[in-house]
């Protein structure tokens, strides 16, 4: 089994794959400010999306919602405001915070291709 840095390496390739095969445009993966770090930044349409990445071994897909605490969304806002700072030409696109959960189904054996996704789209909003 990965450990847990490789794992997370893993999973953000496999979370990039997996939004690009929705039609979803990566624009840049761990981006890193002062303020924190965002797995992934994408373009889908007029709307700029930042993604969480959250990737366990194994995972039941219930109530993933609450694995992303008031503190981490609130660090994930701010960097992405400093983004859009930086980035100017997407300042007037709409945002969107998403979370994309991967892990594999306790039935599965733990081979890449066996991955299981689970993307919450609108996760959360900046009013936190």
């Amino acid at each position: 089994m990965p450990n847990t840095s490789a794992l997370g390496k893993k999973g953000e390739e496999e979370a990039a794959a997996f939004l690009q095969s929705s039609g979803i445009e990566i624009i840049t993966r761990n981006y890193r400010s002062r303020y924190g770090e965002i797995d992934i930044i994408a373009k889908e349409s007029e709307t700029i999306i930042f993604v969480e990445v959250k990737t366990w071994s194994s995972i039941g897909f219930t109530d993933l919602q609450y694995s992303i605490d008031i503190k981490k969304q609130k660090k994930i806002i701010k960097t992405a405001k400093y983004f859009l700072l930086e980035n100017r030409e997407y300042s007037n696109m709409s945002i969107r915070f998403d979370v994309v959960f991967i892990g594999h189904e306790a039935s599965n054996s733990r081979t890449p291709d066996n991955f299981k996704f689970n993307h919450l789209v609108s996760a959360f909003t900046e009013s936190v």
